[in-house]
């Protein structure tokens, strides 16, 4: 039986992001599915499996988080703040992807016990390599035991 496929959640309210985003994962051959949400709130009810995001078929817990901080509703640091929080959420790789690059956000999001910090890549190719830098660190297959 080979195991599923890990799905990566984006948190991300700017659509053109989104788009660069999953064109990225798709040029970096990369076959791991991308949810995406628009705002805070979306994602803390998407993580909590809260409707509309209840069947865990079509909308399964991810192993990737790639979050944005400036959100509409809730801010990046309020999502980042509640996953580690929630006992059965507080290991989930959480990697803020942001366009700021502001050493307080930095600092916020360290305390906050965000996995890793990325500022966004203006360039296309850095945005793939990203990728594939993150889907090397955070989705690689696990040794088997």
């Amino acid at each position: 039986m080979t195991s599923p496929v890990s799905t990566v959640l984006l948190v991300e309210d700017d659509a053109n992001d989104v788009f660069f985003l999953r064109r990225a994962f798709q040029k970096a051959g990369l076959p791991y599915p991308l949810q995406d949400v628009s705002d805070g709130e979306k994602a803390t009810a998407y993580l909590s499996g809260e409707p509309p995001y209840a069947d865990r078929q079509q909308f399964p817990l991810p192993r990737l988080v790639l979050l944005d901080l400036k959100l509409p509703l809730k801010s990046g640091f309020e999502v980042l703040e509640w996953v580690r929080s929630q006992p059965c959420l507080k290991s989930l790789p959480v990697v803020i992807l942001t366009s700021s690059n502001v050493p307080e956000d930095i600092a916020k999001a360290q305390t906050l016990k965000a996995d890793q910090y990325l500022v966004k890549p203006t360039s296309p190719t850095e945005l793939v390599e990203i990728v594939k830098a993150l889907a090397q660190t955070w989705l690689a297959p696990e040794p088997a035991k």
